[in-house]
């Protein structure tokens, strides 16, 4: 897969997710606001609480949509030897048991993974700890950083 290719499926990726997330906005905001729902005593608590997720759903839509916006505006750079790893590189890590991963430096949309289980990249940012140490780094390069209390300890094998 290729970087354009990549970056063309992310955008449908959370296209889709601004979608679903506006959806659930609608509905949330619809239940908070439904007259059937209005409290009749101090226990009926439904439009409450459907407001809280409204406003959730609201926030997470945001997030959504600048998520989109950050990666259409994307300009994809290739890897340059001298400055080391940047954003919108495509890196693949390895740990000592041969195990590889593939992550992609975005500019939002962390967590997010494109691919199937043979061949899953996973987009990080700069923001991330495993992002800040890969900013940088070089081929042949050694990242460490703490997940869950565990050191993690990897080395970059291939950067595109």
């Amino acid at each position: 897969m290729t970087k354009t290719d990549l970056l063309h499926r992310i955008c449908i990726t959370l296209e889709h997710d601004l979608d679903v997330s506006r959806r659930a906005a609608q509905v949330a905001y619809e239940t908070a606001t439904a007259e059937e729902n209005v409290a009749e005593n101090k226990y009926d608590t439904l439009s409450l609480e459907a407001s809280y997720l409204a406003t959730g759903q609201a926030r997470r839509t945001a997030e959504i949509r600048q998520a989109l916006l950050a990666f259409q505006q994307l300009l994809l750079r290739d890897y340059d030897p001298a400055k080391g790893i940047q954003v919108s590189n495509l890196v693949t890590l390895e740990d000592e048991h041969g195990a590889r991963q593939v992550l992609f430096i975005g500019p939002e949309g962390a967590g997010l993974k494109i691919g199937d289980k043979d061949r899953q990249v996973t987009v990080i940012t700069p923001r991330s700890p495993l992002g800040r140490q890969l900013l940088g780094k070089f081929v042949d390069d050694e990242v460490e950083w703490v997940l869950a209390g565990v050191r993690q300890v990897r080395v970059v094998i291939e950067v595109a």
